[in-house]
């Protein structure tokens, strides 16, 4: 999906001027560094078809980005199946395979490639904290063609993914930086919500599926149409070269 026009966005509350000092700088995947909130979309709803579920699609694109097995659960309930943990694992994992079929080759979002490339040389610390299970990654990570593999927390590091705040603290923890010196940049609701449960000033993007006044409602301290912002303030800080 393309950015919000900025001319629609509100105003953010804090502008990215009056951020903290950063230490570390946190990504979300998809949604943020990659076009590929259509195709988990459609992957979920493959998966709710095996198991003769269905769903409204058009109301899935709200849910990227949050645990899987919590929206497994979420969406069998709004169509009337109550499932229980397991079942909401298989169909997340369904989806996750899905996906992996459907995300050949995805498109990087602008700026993306250049502003990790950049952080791999400068002196701030950055890693890609995503909900998405380990083996759901490695296409979207291609496709950035990063000079370096950069560091990874998945799903598979925690037992709660987005919304709640694990996956962010256990990013924050590998990377030996304090919470509220990250930055947390994300596309999704969930991605802002998990950034301010974690304590970390949360950036929101639109180049996902949600808007900017959502991101604001939803906890984000910024919300900016693309990474490119994200570059601008950090070579202005002399954070990057």
């Amino acid at each position: 999906m393309t950015p919000t026009d900025t001319a629609d966005q509100p105003s953010s509350p804090v502008p990215i001027t009056e951020l903290p000092e950063p230490s570390a700088v946190l990504f979300d995947l998809d949604g943020t560094l990659v076009d590929t909130v259509g195709r988990r979309v459609a992957g979920w709803v493959v998966a709710f078809r095996q198991f003769g579920i269905d769903v409204d699609g058009a109301s899935l694109p709200q849910y990227m980005g949050s645990d899987g097995r919590w929206l497994a659960r979420e969406m069998a309930g709004a169509a009337g199946r109550e499932i229980d943990w397991a079942t909401s694992d298989e169909i997340d994992r369904a989806a996750g395979a899905a996906f992996d079929e459907l995300n050949v080759d995805p498109d990087r979002l602008p700026g993306a490639t250049e502003l990790l490339s950049a952080l791999e040389g400068s002196d701030l610390a950055f890693c890609i904290a995503t909900a998405s299970q380990p083996a759901q990654v490695a296409a979207s990570l291609a496709s950035l063609r990063l000079p370096t593999p950069p560091r990874i927390v998945d799903a598979g590091h925690v037992q709660n993914a987005k919304p709640e705040p694990d996956l962010l603290l256990a990013a924050a923890d590998q990377l030996g930086v304090e919470p509220g010196r990250c930055w947390y940049v994300g596309d999704s609701k969930w991605d802002m919500m998990a950034s301010a449960r974690a304590g970390m000033p949360g950036i929101g993007v639109t180049t996902g599926a949600t808007t900017a006044g959502e991101l604001l409602e939803a906890g984000a301290t910024v919300a900016v149409a693309g990474l490119p912002a994200v570059m601008t303030e950090l070579k202005r800080r002399g954070l990057l070269g």
